[in-house]
């Protein structure tokens, strides 16, 4: 067999192998491409680099991704003639971003595994994770082996991601329908260190909900976001948003939540275990990483496609012809 035959037989036996396995692990390209995490992390870093802001977009695309079906790169998909997919969902659109970094990603993947190896899916999670480790937060093994999906659903979308204006029970309810707890709801909701979001998301309760708002936080708020217009405007969601740390906690006790959704998780009728949680990770960083860590795992592993389910796309954008 020619020589370059013979790599190519190898290389294909392998990939073979790793993708007959429907359990995640955290080796799975260490055949078919090991240089396949370092490439992933020097795009992120670079990304971020670059717009440090855009380290809670990627975090944001791989927790929205994981809520609608499973954690199968779906978020990805453009629309088609026969398929309206999730960016145009109310939770996404105009809102969700970093898909050219995804892109980039793709490419550079590619170029490096000499081939289409990894997947979109596994491309999220790993993202996710080098962008907490970018800006400050403690790294975690992510588990590998996802396949990508062949098709979006807008309503899924709409229907599965927590909308922020969702009451505490409401919240639980959607967590559990995803096998996640009230304390992974609560440590994911420290992915709020993070990032910004727009007035349309919180005028309502910076004008309905002052008694549980900081005054002065409520004034500065509302010179950036009045009671009509500037829906774009944008507020942080705590006080250091490109800084993985837990001032996010801190803010929810001072009245300093963005978000009702935030807010919810304290005092926000949880019988005190919410409460508890969110004073615990205010003041211990280091189980908050710990946990934080943890929980993007245990979200990571959410319905993925694994074996010969889905496929491993080309382009992120659209399902291989």
């Amino acid at each position: 067999m020619a020589p370059f035959l013979l790599v190519f037989a190898v290389m294909a036996a392998a990939f073979a192998s790793a993708s007959g396995s429907g359990e995640l692990t955290p080796d799975f390209y260490s055949e078919t491409c090991p240089q396949a995490l370092t490439t992933i992390k020097l795009v992120v870093g670079a990304a971020i680099l670059k717009e440090p802001r855009m380290g809670a977009s990627l975090v944001r695309m791989h927790f929205h991704d994981c809520f609608v079906n499973g954690c199968d790169g779906s978020v990805l998909l453009d629309d088609t003639d026969d398929m309206i997919g999730e960016k145009l969902a109310k939770p996404n659109n105009m809102s969700l971003r970093g898909f050219d970094v995804i892109d980039a990603i793709k490419v550079a993947v590619n170029t490096a595994c000499l081939g289409n190896v990894v997947s979109c899916a596994d491309i999220l999670a790993v993202a996710a994770r080098d962008s907490i480790v970018a800006l400050g937060g403690s790294s975690y093994e992510v588990l590998l082996g996802r396949r990508d999906a062949t098709t979006a659903s807008i309503d899924d979308a709409n229907d599965d991601i927590p909308n922020p204006f969702m009451d505490l029970p409401d919240l639980v309810d959607n967590f559990e329908s995803h096998g996640l707890s009230l304390q992974d709801l609560v440590v994911l909701s420290g992915g709020h260190t993070l990032g910004y979001s727009r007035c349309l998301f919180f005028r309502s309760r910076l004008y309905n909900e002052t008694d549980t708002l900081d005054p002065a936080y409520a004034a500065a708020l509302e010179e950036q976001c009045p009671i009509v217009g500037d829906d774009e405007a944008l507020a942080s969601l705590d006080d250091t948003p490109t800084t993985v740390d837990t001032d996010y906690y801190q803010g929810l006790t001072q009245g300093r939540a963005l978000l009702h959704t935030d807010q919810q998780l304290y005092q926000g009728g949880g019988g005190g275990d919410s409460d508890e949680l969110v004073k615990y990770y205010g003041e211990n960083p280091d189980k908050f990483w710990e946990d934080f860590g943890a929980a993007m795992v245990k979200m990571g592993n959410i319905s993925p496609l694994t074996g010969d389910d889905g496929e491993i796309r080309e382009n992120c954008r659209v399902v291989n012809q």
